[in-house]
């Protein structure tokens, strides 16, 4: 009789996550975007006025799938461009009127699918788990913030140590 493993957390936590991802987009398919465009509209609402490069690096996409998603998305008047105040040559992004209607239905959608997925959890239960993933993701957050801030100091180290020294005062 073969030994079954218990799944690690990480294991647990992914897993999770691609089913929650796969059951929103069943429920989802009457709207009329795709599920990178709900990603998208979805963090351009929570973050009115950010460029496409940070929008980017926020969805973890390269900043070139990210320009046709737009794209499509401002010929579709779901969000647009403007012309950041402070850089003229930067472009900022906004939902529009159009793409903020279609925020309820998604989130409305979004409250369903995690209501099916917490079935038969107590409210305190819920609020444990709750807590708990907010623990983990604060605790990865801070340790990549650390890790990334060493780096830069070691570039920054590394960088000095190549100049040579020229005996001139600068």
């Amino acid at each position: 009789m073969p030994h079954e493993s218990v799944p690690s957390l990480g294991f647990l936590l992914v897993d999770t996550a691609r089913l929650l991802r796969r059951r929103f987009d069943q429920e989802c398919r009457d709207l009329p975007m795709t599920s990178a465009q709900m990603q998208i509209i979805a963090r351009i609402s929570k973050n009115e006025g950010i460029g496409q490069s940070a929008l980017a690096a926020l969805l973890e996409l390269e900043p070139m799938t990210v320009c046709r998603h737009v794209d499509r998305m401002v010929a579709a008047d779901l969000v647009e461009r403007r012309q950041d105040p402070a850089d003229r040559r930067a472009r900022q992004l906004f939902t529009t009127e159009k793409g903020r209607t279609l925020l309820e239905p998604m989130r409305a959608l979004a409250a369903s699918v995690l209501e099916e997925a917490q079935a038969g959890l107590s409210a305190e239960t819920r609020a444990t788990l709750f807590e708990a993933l907010q623990t983990i993701s604060r605790n990865l957050s801070a340790g990549e913030a650390a890790k990334m801030t060493k780096r830069e100091d070691q570039r920054t180290v590394a960088a000095a140590d190549e100049r040579e020294p020229t005996g001139e005062i600068a």
